[in-house]
């Protein structure tokens, strides 16, 4: 069913909804695993193992939830246009206030043709203290009398933000296990396989600020073992929001056992020019390989790079 969809880049994503006849209470939303944002979905719909949001795969259709940082709702708000939409594919039917308990909210509606199919589409953009929630809601046109328009809007109406998610939940959704933290707090986690922790107050991504390690699982891996380094260069040069870098050490290690790979580098964050000093470490498996990136203060990376060691050493596939 995903591959149907054709995303834009301010709404995100766009995938299908059920929604069976009734009028689901906000107190009877359902959560996606590590997701803070839920509706009551209608009988039948059961929670993805693909995405995060709700499907029913016989009917081709479910509903797709994304959670953006507070910032992104007043930009989507200014940005999201007819002719936006209509560079994805949508047709604009409406776009009106869709008030919530949450905060604001509109609910823009339309249609769109994608890989043969007649599709009718919501797409609710709601607002809270601290992130924006986009679900996406897609009804084949044959569908359209099972999931009517009315359906759809009163599952919508449901939308609750809980105020955080059990750690538990979080790690549970992730391809590896994290014996240790090291002190630090999962701030973000991604299904796919991604986990984002830091130490602090804020739960911002701001390099500068405050320590952050991203952990991640990514398919693709070098053939030979002569091609690591020029691989783990390469992966590095990728790393976002940082300037001037200078890289002081990049070698080979083994890592739980396996081949892998470790870059030091000095370098300044791109938004307050502050100095700060960025590991990599790459640990090769089969067709893939496991990613771990810590950024930290460099006046404060004598005691962050053991405790993102320790980190490294506590993550094991699943």
């Amino acid at each position: 069913m995903m591959r149907t969809i054709r995303p834009t880049a301010l709404v995100v994503c766009c995938l299908f909804a059920v929604l069976a006849a009734g009028s689901p209470r906000a107190a009877d939303a359902v959560f996606p695993p590590a997701a803070r944002v839920g509706l009551a979905p209608p009988a039948g719909l059961t929670v993805s193992k693909e995405f995060v949001g709700f499907e029913d795969r016989a009917r081709k259709t479910g509903i797709l939830i994304i959670e953006l940082p507070a910032a992104a709702y007043a930009e989507m708000e200014k940005s999201v246009t007819a002719e936006l939409l209509k560079q994805g594919g949508t047709t604009l039917e409406s776009n009106d206030p869709f008030p919530l308990n949450s905060g604001p909210a509109f609910l823009i509606v339309g249609r769109q043709q994608a890989e043969g199919l007649a599709l009718r589409k919501w797409v609710l953009v709601a607002s809270s203290p601290d992130l924006t929630a986009v679900v996406t809601v897609q009804v084949p046109e044959a569908e359209s009398a099972t999931y009517p328009d009315a359906a759809v809007r009163a599952a919508l109406a449901t939308l609750t933000v809980r105020a955080n998610v059990p750690v538990e939940e979080q790690l549970g959704v992730l391809p590896f296990t994290l014996r240790d933290l090291a002190g630090f707090r999962i701030i973000r986690v991604l299904a796919g396989g991604a986990a984002l922790l830091t130490e602090g107050p804020s739960d911002a991504i701001e390099f500068g600020e405050q320590p952050l390690m991203l952990i991640t699982v990514v398919t693709g891996a070098p053939a030979e073992p002569a091609e690591r380094d020029r691989f783990a260069r390469g992966m590095f040069a990728g790393t976002p929001a940082i300037k001037d870098v200078r890289l002081t050490r990049a070698e080979p290690l083994r890592i739980g056992g396996q081949p892998g790979h470790e870059i030091v580098a000095e370098a300044k964050d791109l938004k307050g020019d502050t100095a700060v000093t960025v590991v990599q470490w790459l640990r090769f498996g089969i067709g893939g390989h496991l990613r771990l990136t810590g950024i930290a203060r460099k006046d404060a990376w004598a005691a962050m790079f053991p405790r993102f060691r320790a980190v490294r050493d506590g993550v094991e596939p699943r």
